[in-house]
């Protein structure tokens, strides 16, 4: 029995490790993101098209943006139980996890952004 033990205390770590792995890649990706958009109203604002307050406010919007669609919707209703019916549960793509897909969510957003700078170049 001490080899099921080991086996699963073994199956417990890889979780650990491939839950941290995960977040550590949304972060990195979330910071790219962040980055590129804070270059892209860096030149916004050096061509004269945005002041200072605007870029700020810019940024700000778009990092809430971005915290909010990676959270979850809660229930308002404290009394939910599991009398209520099933849960419904979306699955949207099986090769993505929610950090990738408000990751690509953010690059469209800077892509989005750059096109209307050419716009209006």
């Amino acid at each position: 029995m001490a080899g099921f033990g080991d086996l699963v205390q073994k199956a417990f770590y890889l979780g650990v490790g491939v839950a941290s792995y995960a977040g550590e890649k949304a972060g990195g990706a979330f910071g790219d993101l962040r980055g590129q958009a804070q270059k892209l109203v860096d030149e916004l604002v050096a061509r004269g098209e945005l002041t200072t307050e605007e870029a700020q406010t810019m940024m700000n919007d778009m990092v809430e943006r971005a915290q909010t669609a990676g959270k979850a919707p809660t229930s308002t209703s404290g009394s939910a139980s599991a009398s209520d019916g099933p849960r419904q549960i979306q699955i949207l793509d099986d090769d993505t996890t929610p950090e990738e897909r408000q990751a690509a969510a953010l690059r469209k957003e800077v892509e989005a952004l750059r096109n209307e700078l050419k716009r209006l170049k």
